[in-house]
């Protein structure tokens, strides 16, 4: 038992531990002053088995020891560690979701949830692998029906997708772009379009060159090599002009062959160049339809036919998703009946210990069932299984069990959340329990069975409970009590274990206030020797 008296730390000392354990973190709870926080907790994991493995699997085991760092830092981030080594704040809970289990002082208030409930009859029919495989399950059959689904919507415009892109194609292939070289369509349309006039250049530069006897090049250049060669036997520099010219001579006479040959083969053909027209304009209007360059015409074919072939194999592919999803559905029903099958059993069990519990805590007419409403087993899946599970509850007699939520009385929501926590306590799989004032709206003899149940529970678990109730404390194996301490500086909470005669001065001052007797000293003492005896 941790106690001490209203504001002495209590609180701050469970959210610590929180925080190393995966809370939410706020820069806001860094002492003033100081730029970063840290928490440290040790676990000794010999009775811990389900945490030591999972630390083993990702290699972050120590032997038996398990240390956790959590560092909080002024400008809001945070680090974790597990044995000295960094993890995510994932893994931290994971970790923590195997070490403790911390309930609340309005741990009642989650209780008002279905699916907190559905939680506890879980964890009481050793529920968790069986759940994960359906809730995987339903995970994939969800994966796979947002397929079919998307399958299906495709399908569904099909038709209509289906013939304008056999219009497409049909009207790409009629102007063969498969085979189409734009850029060659283009040199031989502009070719033929100029044909008339390499045709009349080429007639003018063959009569230039060499077709005139008189005025061509050619002819002049004879002249010029019979000038110049009549003279170089009186000035032999010549002889090297003429030669140049002799050479010049055979390249015009050569180049006019050329030209003689090139307007042989010219063919001035209307009809082709109508053709070139057509076929040009054909490829432009369908690129501007496209909205592409003319060049891409061929990949655009290729893209649509391959579209085509997509929305034809779309029947087989919905065939396949629907075996696909109906082999996903018949596993998930089969697994989602068995875990029905395990939270029914479990029920009537539980509801037995609670209606036991309820009446020990104050309500001796208290009576508790579980109401399991399981959904058609042939419907769509859903997360959790098929059942709907809600804890009914009627504390007088004559009156209908009711929902949680609807119990009138404060105290007595108190003392049933209560007794549901101490029913499903000996199916929890962790080590170590943490009660924050759970006892609160209690008191008198129904305090004292509280305690007693939590030092039974405490004989075979660690648990950890705040308290105010000196009925609850005085049944605690060990004492631990909050101080807190200020100078003119800091404010200081420190948490020391109590001596026999030191619990019983607290005890006695949970029991009378400020003006402590000998008589309150002597009922504190009495306490103590009873929840030993």
């Amino acid at each position: 038992m941790l106690t001490g008296e209203t504001g002495a730390g209590k609180s701050i000392l469970l959210t610590a531990m929180g925080l190393a354990l995966g809370d939410r973190a706020d820069s806001s709870l860094i002492r003033p002053g100081c730029d970063k926080a840290e928490i440290n907790l040790e676990f000794d994991l010999s009775d811990t088995p389900l945490a030591l493995t999972w630390l083993i699997d990702l290699e972050l085991d120590d032997h038996n020891n398990c240390l956790i760092r959590r560092v909080l830092n002024r400008d809001g981030r945070s680090k974790a560690f597990i044995n000295n080594r960094p993890v995510t704040l994932q893994s931290l809970q994971e970790l923590a979701e195997r070490l403790i289990e911390i309930h609340g002082q309005h741990a009642h208030l989650a209780l008002l949830n279905t699916t907190e409930q559905r939680r506890i009859l879980d964890e009481i029919s050793n529920n968790r692998e069986l759940l994960e495989q359906v809730n995987v399950t339903y995970a994939k059959w969800q994966t796979t029906r947002a397929e079919l689904n998307k399958t299906s919507e495709t399908m569904r415009t099909r038709a209509e997708r289906d013939e304008l892109l056999r219009y497409q194609i049909n009207e790409l292939e009629t102007v063969d772009v498969e085979n189409l070289d734009y850029d060659q369509l283009v040199s031989d349309q502009t070719f033929h379009a100029n044909a008339e006039t390499i045709a009349l250049t080429t007639r003018t530069q063959i009569d230039l060159l060499y077709g005139d006897e008189q005025h061509s090049i050619n002819s002049r250049l004879s002249n010029s090599i019979r000038a110049l060669t009549d003279i170089s036997q009186h000035a032999p520099e010549l002889d090297a002009v003429v030669q140049l010219l002799n050479e010049a001579q055979i390249q015009v006479q050569e180049s006019s062959h050329l030209l003689h040959r090139q307007l042989d083969t010219l063919e001035i053909d209307p009809n082709q160049l109508a053709y070139l027209d057509d076929r040009l304009a054909q490829v432009h209007s369908i690129a501007r339809k496209h909205y592409i360059k003319p060049g891409e015409l061929s990949e655009k074919l290729r893209a649509l036919n391959q579209e085509l072939k997509f929305l034809e194999q779309a029947i087989e592919q919905i065939d396949g998703l629907e075996t696909r999803l109906n082999k996903v559905r018949e596993r998930y029903h089969t697994k989602a009946v068995l875990l029905s099958k395990n939270r029914k059993q479990a029920a009537q069990l539980l509801e037995v210990q609670i209606s036991n519990a309820i009446q020990e805590l104050g309500m001796p007419q208290g009576k508790s069932t579980i109401q399991i409403d399981t959904n058609d087993p042939t419907g769509d899946p859903k997360p959790g299984g098929l059942d709907q599970v809600e804890f009914l509850v009627s504390t007088n007699p004559g009156m209908p069990a009711r929902p949680l939520n609807k119990v009138a009385s404060g105290g007595e929501l108190s003392r049933i959340s209560l007794a549901i926590q101490v029913a499903a306590l000996h199916s929890h799989s962790t080590a170590t329990m943490i009660f924050d004032e759970v006892d609160s709206g209690i008191g008198g003899g129904v305090a004292e069975i509280v305690g007693q149940k939590l030092r039974t529970l405490g004989s075979n678990q660690q648990v950890l409970c705040v308290t105010h109730l000196p009925q609850v404390a005085a049944q605690a194996h060990h004492h631990l009590l909050v101080e807190k301490s200020s100078d003119d500086i800091n404010t200081e909470s420190q948490v020391r274990q109590l001596s026999p005669e030191m619990r019983k001065q607290e005890i006695a001052r949970m029991l009378g206030g400020l003006n402590i007797t000998q008589q309150t000293l002597a009922h504190a003492q009495e306490m103590l020797e009873m929840a030993n005896q």
